[in-house]
């Protein structure tokens, strides 16, 4: 909070629906837009144009910046709701043609299940009904650029704001990475990869992970494992368990009250959707981790996996306790800063063309 008390040379500026460059002085001057038949008579300054349409499988650039600057917040929410999967939003740092942050919207903002979740953290809030806010620093030197694509079947509607300031960034400042990656599902016996193939210097911040749930039973025995510099078969950091790395502790299971949601500044377990007997037939969970107080720094190579690993129903009617593969739907978002704008870039992922949700 003391940084709040020193003067500086930079200057804020946000990028809307209201002033799509940002200019200093520009907001609010549209005389056409989504809200142009609302204000009616009102005219100019009173609120025109909210949002942007954005037609289905076209993808829509938010904000272009010319550097130095900084990122600081992003708000956003949509119309509808179920378009958090079904659009991807994409970062491009220094002019660079593939994108650092590459995530679905819904994801980015901890709600991967085009359900809402509330979520109180220090990097990611999520506000009913589906006002998401992000605020990971996003530096950068030369220009940013951030894009929505629509891959969904419908147009969506899209009100958001990016907040930002130009002026210097220091030399070492590293760039904002997010990956998004699904296994739909995990084949039984194999891990669920987060990251792979990140060379550079930086540090893991943040992970976030949709999880739905395919065999009966206790789901989260899981290790996850960070590989760092030149680790093979086996990882520097070693978790004992799903729900331990997230936070929580036995299940996350509260004796007479079952699967209990929370959500605090650094991690949670902010969303748990229950079978409804129909359709809805599967448990879901969404839960997350910021890595800010204790980030898991690199100089050259990092590699992320988690196990679909659950326990044997016998472990509930009196026999020896047994872990068994799971084979569960697992989407994760990786977060991560590094001293490149970009990676070298990867295929086409699927599970980034066919998003739908089950």
């Amino acid at each position: 909070m003391e940084s709040l008390t020193r003067r500086s040379s930079r200057v804020t500026r946000s990028i809307s629906a209201e002033n799509f460059s940002g200019a200093k002085g520009q907001g609010g001057m549209a005389t056409e837009g989504t809200g142009a038949q609302a204000a009616g008579g009102l005219g100019q300054g009173w609120k025109v144009s909210p949002s942007i349409k954005i037609p289905a499988g076209t993808t829509a650039v938010l904000g272009e910046i010319a550097g130095p600057g900084v990122i600081t917040h992003i708000w956003c929410t949509t119309a509808p709701h179920r378009a958090w999967r079904g659009a991807v939003l994409r970062a491009y740092w220094e002019d660079e043609h593939v994108p650092a942050v590459e995530v679905p919207l819904g994801d980015l903002f901890c709600n991967g299940w085009n359900s809402f979740s509330q979520v109180s953290s220090v990097a990611v809030a999520a506000n009913p009904n589906g006002g998401f806010n992000s605020y990971w620093p996003m530096p950068f030197h030369r220009s940013a650029r951030v894009t929505l694509e629509n891959l969904s079947a419908e147009e969506i509607i899209l009100y958001y704001q990016i907040d930002y300031e130009l002026g210097d960034v220091p030399d070492d400042a590293s760039y904002l990475h997010a990956q998004w990656r699904r296994s739909h599902p995990v084949p039984r016996g194999e891990v669920h990869t987060l990251l792979d193939d990140v060379r550079g210097h930086g540090h893991y911040v943040g992970t976030y992970i949709a999880w739905g749930v395919n065999d009966p039973g206790w789901w989260g025995e899981g290790e996850i494992k960070f590989y760092l510099d030149g680790d093979t078969d086996f990882p520097t950091i070693c978790g004992t368990g799903t729900e331990d790395y997230f936070g929580g502790a036995w299940n996350f299971d509260v004796p007479g009250q079952g699967y209990t949601t929370f959500t605090t500044p650094y991690l949670g377990l902010n969303q748990v959707l229950k079978p409804d007997g129909l359709y809805a037939s599967q448990q879901r969970f969404g839960m997350y981790r910021w890595h800010i107080p204790d980030p898991i720094r690199f100089a050259e190579d990092l590699r992320v996996t988690i196990q679909s690993l659950g326990i044997a129903p016998g472990h509930h009617n009196g026999q020896s306790h047994r872990f068994r593969p799971t084979s569960d739907d697992i989407a994760s978002t990786a977060l991560f800063y590094l001293d490149a704008p970009a990676l070298p870039e990867r295929p086409p992922a699927p599970d980034l063309i066919t998003m739908e949700v089950d």
